[in-house]
């Protein structure tokens, strides 16, 4: 009787004995949520990126649009018409992104600047966005392309 109440005791102890199994749970979930934040900072900093260059586009295709002669204001039909002309539309905007802070935006290139029908200011810029923090997954980075247009209107 002895015997068996000891082994019913030795039993019940090392099956209750859990002493050690919340420490791998903790840690999973540790490096789980780390990972987690590392991952929305990087989704994060690609989305404030892409608004900054899409901003500079903004400010650089408006800049485009008013890149035009008093000489080349018409008054046709009920309201005034402008004509731009693809150089100076580009020069405009060369103009504007020197004079514009870029930030954290590296590489930062003019792919196409002109005036796809003569009354618009059309800008394509791209920059490369490198992740803040985990440089693993994304280590060269990714080449961000943004397009503004923007058009002058005369009353």
């Amino acid at each position: 009787m002895r015997r068996q109440r000891q082994w019913e005791h030795v039993r019940l102890t090392r099956l209750g004995d859990d002493r050690g199994s919340s420490l791998v749970l903790t840690i999973f979930y540790g490096a789980f949520a780390l990972l987690l934040i590392l991952l929305v900072v990087a989704a994060t900093s690609l989305s404030l990126d892409r608004k900054r260059l899409f901003g500079i586009a903004d400010g650089a295709a408006l800049a485009g649009a008013e890149a035009f002669e008093l000489s080349a204001v018409s008054t046709a039909g009920e309201g005034f018409t402008v004509a731009l002309e693809d150089a100076a539309v580009h020069q405009a905007v060369l103009e504007h992104l020197a004079a514009v802070p870029r930030g954290t935006l590296e590489e930062l290139v003019v792919e196409s600047a002109g005036t796809p029908d003569g009354v618009s200011a059309e800008v394509t810029l791209s920059a490369w966005w490198r992740p803040p923090v985990l440089t693993m997954f994304v280590p060269a980075g990714i080449r961000i392309e943004v397009t503004a247009t923007a058009r002058s209107v005369l009353r």
